[in-house]
């Protein structure tokens, strides 16, 4: 891990210089793109000039290490990953002791306000092809058990290191598969997936593919995850530069539910439509 995050520092440190734009960051997977524009057009509506954007980093802790070192001053996180990928607390549960700790936590240490809930959380989600969980009546993550047909995993690198991730996922449930959980980038995973590379995914419960692909997306019915509400974060010193950014929050706060995440994902996704464009369509329906 040190190894790791020395290498992100390093990564970081080769960056681009501080731009005199507002930067909006992302991380790289279709709904943090899609945030991240949603975020970006938003500032930019509401009178913070051009916005530069920085998608594609390749996840939380390069997020988090851009955030602290200054060259992004926003991106949208999920509060669960908050919690126990940045803030390395122990999972809790509660919606809102976890909102109170991570909004104490990030101020206390970086100096960063997080901002209200978008208004949906993208959970993990283990992912079956739909063919699968029909003959074999696989409803729940405890259905899997046992079951020799979905003996191959797939998952993101970050979900195969992070606390709330797969070792504990297993540990909860049980869970036992045949050899090491193949791990790829998000992208990837459902084509291996439909591809039959594998039997099973770690995915998020918004992505659009699932139901493209008919996929399915089983319950978590021993409530292992925590809560992963998608919450904006931005730079105590970028807000004093550009209070334009807290307006944009506060008027995103509560406008996207989990239907309309999935759907905006599956436009881009399955439609290939441009990201741009359907976060313009999207405020144009909010009035925004």
């Amino acid at each position: 891990m040190t190894i790791l995050l020395g290498f992100l520092a390093l990564l970081v440190a080769c960056a681009p210089p501080r731009s005199s734009h507002v930067v909006v960051g992302a991380k790289n997977f279709t709904e943090q793109v899609v945030l991240g524009e949603l975020l970006a057009q938003e500032i930019e509506a509401v009178g913070g000039g051009r916005v530069e954007r920085r998608f594609y980093l390749a996840g939380s802790y390069l997020c988090q290490q851009a955030m602290v070192a200054g060259r992004i001053d926003a991106y949208v996180e999920y509060s669960g990953t908050a919690l126990t990928a940045i803030l390395k607390q122990p999972v809790d549960r509660d919606r809102e002791r976890v909102r109170a700790t991570v909004a104490r936590l990030y101020e206390e240490r970086y100096g960063i306000r997080v901002g209200p809930s978008l208004g949906f959380e993208d959970t993990f989600a283990m992912v079956v092809r739909g063919e699968d969980a029909r003959r074999l009546g696989l409803r729940t993550i405890s259905d899997v058990v046992g079951k020799t047909d979905i003996s191959r995993l797939g998952v993101g690198f970050e979900f195969a290191e992070r606390p709330d991730g797969l070792r504990g996922l297993s540990a909860a449930y049980g869970l036992r598969f045949v050899g090491d959980p193949r791990t790829m980038e998000l992208g990837l995973l459902y084509r291996a997936l439909a591809a039959h590379q594998v039997d099973i995914v770690a995915g998020n419960s918004t992505d659009g593919a699932i139901k493209a692909l008919d996929f399915v997306a089983l319950e978590d019915d021993r409530h292992y995850f925590p809560p992963y509400d998608a919450v904006p974060l931005v730079r105590e010193e970028s807000l004093k530069r550009w209070p334009q950014i807290g307006v944009a929050m506060e008027r995103l706060a509560g406008r996207v539910s989990a239907d309309e995440m999935r759907e905006m994902n599956l436009a881009v996704d399955a439609q290939h439509r441009d990201v741009g464009e359907v976060v313009r369509a999207f405020r144009g329906r909010k009035g925004l």
